[in-house]
């Protein structure tokens, strides 16, 4: 009875697909092309390759480091570390995912009031999205996948609407290749790293998933996925705009929905930022399940009753955002904070683990 009530939980390995590629697009994918030009320029697009194969590298680390049974980052820290340490470990796991939340939701209220709704008060948006958050987890991991999939498949025609600029492209401005120092790659891959952050949900999400191990074709689909809408993205940007223009378009993708014609809407930017509503609220919606399962397995209260406070501090955090040079802080800030994180935590770990376990065979 209790194993069946355990599988009641449980979700099927291909959803771990939907569920690390709708936490890795998200409002960042409307704006990342100025901010790896700068650094890369024309070769930007290389630069979101690169850095798609190092998140396949990034996958399979966490696989390895989740290859003991059932266990998710929260019991590998405590088992590891002991229970100082490994809470430390957790504690600052829970504040990097409510960043990512706060960081989400404000960066899309910003766009939400760049372009349809200058007047719109932050917390009328933040209130209502946190709200359905809350009604989201409070039907548990399953129907938070669920929301993942479904805010994967419902937009998934805005793709076709990405590629309506081609006509008024010029992709001459994608020549000479390979033109820049090794160092502006690394800096716009560093750059571009905050665009593909999320997979680290995969650390928490493991232990629901049924047959774990067979789910990891299903991850790096996920990341594939990402890399083939990033990089088509990035070369249509690059095809369309000079150089001069990208880096005076903060939010270009916006901006090139602007050339979509239909018959009955003048502006289709309006529709796309309503449909992005649908890829926005899966990133919230695991951030704050992540942080509020950090919660209930460290300070030991109920995730239902921790999320209220949860959801208190990111609406306070983000109504405390008033411009557009502190929501550009914060993305800042949680840039360097995940380079960190993918580029020291995780291999860290990797090496650690793969150290403790050798030990441990040993003895």
């Amino acid at each position: 009875m209790e194993q069946s009530k355990r599988n009641d939980l449980l979700i099927s390995p291909f959803l771990i697909m939907f569920i690390i590629h709708s936490n890795q697009v998200g409002v960042g994918i409307l704006g990342f092309p100025r901010y790896i030009a700068a650094y890369a320029g024309n070769d930007a697009w290389i630069v979101v390759i690169i850095t798609g194969v190092v998140f396949h590298v990034f996958i399979w680390m966490m696989y390895r480091i989740l290859s003991d049974g059932s266990y998710d980052i929260i019991d590998l820290h405590n088992k590891w570390f002991g229970k100082w340490i490994g809470s430390f470990f957790n504690i600052a796991l829970m504040m990097y995912l409510l960043l990512g939340t706060i960081v989400i939701l404000r960066t899309f209220i910003e766009v939400i009031q760049a372009w349809m709704f200058p007047e719109l008060a932050t917390w009328i948006p933040v209130g209502m999205y946190l709200l359905l958050t809350y009604y989201v987890l409070a039907g548990g991991f399953r129907t938070v996948a669920g929301i993942c999939f479904f805010g994967v498949i419902i937009p998934v025609w805005l793709v076709f609407t990405a590629t309506a600029p081609l006509k008024f492209s010029t992709f001459s401005n994608l020549f000479p290749m390979m033109d820049h120092t090794l160092q502006e790659f690394a800096l716009g891959t560093r750059q571009m790293t905050l665009s593909y952050v999320g997979i680290d949900i995969l650390l928490l999400a493991y232990p629901f998933l049924k047959n774990p191990k067979s789910s990891r074709m299903w991850a790096h689909m996920g990341v594939l996925l990402t890399t083939l809408i990033y990089t088509m993205v990035m070369v249509i940007s690059l095809a369309f705009y000079s150089e001069g223009q990208l880096q005076q378009s903060i939010w270009s993708t916006l901006i090139a929905w602007k050339v979509v014609e239909l018959p009955f809407v003048e502006r289709f930017e309006y529709i796309g930022i309503t449909f992005w509503c649908f890829v926005v609220f899966p990133n919230i919606c695991l951030t704050m399940w992540g942080a509020s399962r950090v919660g209930k397995k460290v300070l030991h209260i109920k995730q239902k009753y921790f999320v209220f406070i949860l959801i208190a501090f990111v609406f306070t955090a983000c109504v405390m955002v008033t411009n557009r040079d502190q929501v550009d802080y914060l993305n800042t800030i949680t840039s360097i904070i995940g380079t960190y994180v993918y580029y020291f935590y995780i291999p860290f770990i990797f090496l650690y683990s793969m150290i403790w376990r050798r030990v441990k065979r040993r003895t």
